[in-house]
């Protein structure tokens, strides 16, 4: 069964930064590129930022130039570096393979992102 604990979420003013973690148990972080999602409330959850195992990286544009993704592969932990948080940033930020479904692959709880003055 795979394992996916998100932390460091937390409240942030507008302007400020966070850094995400996320640390992986069991072979998909090994071999499959990995992604960034949120699921802000009373919307549906989208996707922020994917890194392939050779570290190429995509981001949905509303981040672009914000946020950066990036991964150890040793350690089987994936980070998310918010800079510039925005309001509509806030949401509930998960973590999983890129095209992760959320009814057939395990999810971890999520890492809450509020970001207000």
């Amino acid at each position: 069964q795979v394992q996916l604990v998100e932390s460091g979420g937390g409240l942030v003013q507008p302007g400020g930064s966070l850094r995400l973690s996320c640390a992986v148990s069991g072979s998909i972080f090994s071999i499959n590129t990995m992604a960034w999602y949120r699921r802000a409330p009373g919307k549906e959850q989208e996707l922020v930022a994917g890194i392939s195992i050779g570290g190429s990286t995509i981001y949905v544009d509303s981040v672009k130039g914000r946020f950066t993704i990036s991964r150890d592969n040793a350690k089987n932990t994936m980070y998310l570096q918010m800079n510039s948080l925005k309001p509509e940033d806030t949401a509930v930020y998960y973590c999983n393979r890129m095209a992760a479904s959320r009814e057939y692959d395990d999810w971890g709880q999520g890492t809450q992102v509020t970001v207000s003055s």
